[in-house]
Order: structure tokens, then sequence, then C-alpha cells
């Protein structure tokens, strides 16, 4: 029971980690003018994806500047994501160990 708990959490952060890229793949496509935000279809993927990680990402932006016009924050929420993934595998590594599972 404990081993599907950290999986189903695991998976969620993969899942948000995919969604951080495919954010930052299409600010760059609209930033070099690739696509188009009049299209709705294109608007609409936009919206879903500053409404999913603008809530993560925001509190970041407001500490890290950017770096020669360049937005660090998504680096930095990456990164604390993965090490949050590092964590949790050994917490339930530790937890196997002692005879939770």
């Amino acid at each position: 029971m404990l081993g599907s708990v950290f999986w189903l959490l695991d998976e969620a952060i993969q899942i948000y980690v995919y969604i951080m890229i495919a954010a930052a793949i299409f600010s760059w496509l609209m930033a070099f003018g690739v696509l188009d935000t009049r299209n709705h279809i294109v608007y609409r993927i936009e919206e879903f994806l500053l409404r999913a990680t603008e809530p993560f990402l925001a509190p970041f932006r407001r500490f890290i500047p950017a770096i020669g016009g360049i937005d660090i924050s998504f680096i930095v929420g990456f990164l604390l994501l993965r090490a949050l993934q590092i964590f949790l595998a050994g917490l339930y590594a530790h937890l196997a160990v002692m005879g939770y599972r």
C-alpha cells in the first residue's frame, strides 16, 4: 500500500515536470514567432500551461531576477521537483528496509 502511494506521488511529480517542459518550449516558440496566440487552439494550450505552472513558478520569479532577459525560475523549479523525487525515493527505501511496505 505504501509503495503505491510513493509511486503515485512520483508519477504526479513526473507529469508536472513534463507540463513545465511543455510550457517552456511553448513560451520559446511564441517568443520566436513560430506560434500565433490569435489561433484559438494555441491560446487555449497557452492558457492551460500558464495556469498549471504559474502557481508553482511565481514564488521563484519574485526572488530570482531574470538573468540577461532569461527566466531561470523554470530551472530552479525543475531542480526542486527532482530533489523532491530523490528524497521520496530515499524515504521509501528507508521505510521499506524498516519493514513498512
